[in-house]
């Protein structure tokens, strides 16, 4: 949660992105998280991929977003700790400019429908109504008003579970979801996708091929079986 600084323009991922950000997140949490950025990366690199929504083609959105979930306030919260979580930096944008708070917004309704309950609109507008409620009890600000110290003093004590009390292990679930959702919504934008080092479909001018150190330890170890693999492998990168 370190601050960096920024200086790029917000993008509007609502008219200019080709990719289906909820079916994006179907692939981010069903599969490792390398395979997830590469599918991610693909897809959004794809023009003509279309919005889908449960196997449908759906209409991109147009015009400002319109919230489902969120209320003025809980829109102010939930921006301030996406941008505590992802910050702008010298490559890209925060959570807010890559359009982060729709994402949630939008993803909580959509499981809200899909699954007939409102467990995750609970769990996440439950532990927003605990960082207020400790922020008013410490600082007598809400904690959207507080300092980044105070915000960040509420904060440690949940966003690390191993640190974390008995009495705030349900506020430690919620930042674990609600970060997962910050970090899958801005690699799903056309911003995050943009700060990813892919280079799918990239015309290569030069290819070396495979490093000769590398070739080598490959040889070898096809010669003599592959016995100590995870070792070698960590040599290669090294």
């Amino acid at each position: 949660m370190a601050e960096k600084n920024f200086s790029k323009e917000p993008e509007d991922d609502q008219t200019s992105s080709q990719v289906s950000r909820r079916q994006l997140f179907h692939v981010i949490g069903s599969v490792p998280a390398v395979a997830a950025v590469t599918a991610g990366s693909a897809l959004a690199q794809h023009e003509d991929h279309k919005h889908m929504v449960h196997g449908q083609q759906a209409d991109v959105p147009k015009g400002p977003y319109q919230r489902k979930i969120f209320d003025e306030h809980q829109w102010r919260t939930a921006s301030v700790l996406a941008d505590i979580i992802i910050p702008a930096d010298e490559r890209s944008g925060s959570a807010t400019q890559a359009g982060v708070p729709e994402f949630i917004d939008d993803w909580i309704n959509f499981k809200k429908q899909e699954n007939g309950n409102n467990r995750l609109e609970a769990q996440i507008l439950g532990g927003m109504m605990w960082l207020d409620r400790e922020s008013n009890h410490q600082f007598e600000k809400t904690f959207a008003d507080a300092s980044p110290d105070q915000q960040k003093q509420i904060l440690d004590r949940i966003a690390w579970p191993a640190r974390a009390t008995a009495d705030d292990h349900a506020w430690v679930l919620f930042f674990n979801v609600f970060r997962d959702l910050t970090v899958s919504g801005f690699f799903s934008s056309k911003m995050g996708v943009a700060d990813l080092p892919y280079l799918g479909n990239t015309v290569v001018t030069d290819w070396q091929g495979c490093p000769p150190k590398v070739w080598g330890i490959i040889e070898d170890r096809l010669k003599n079986g592959f016995n100590d693999i995870t070792k070698e492998t960590r040599t290669m990168s090294s």
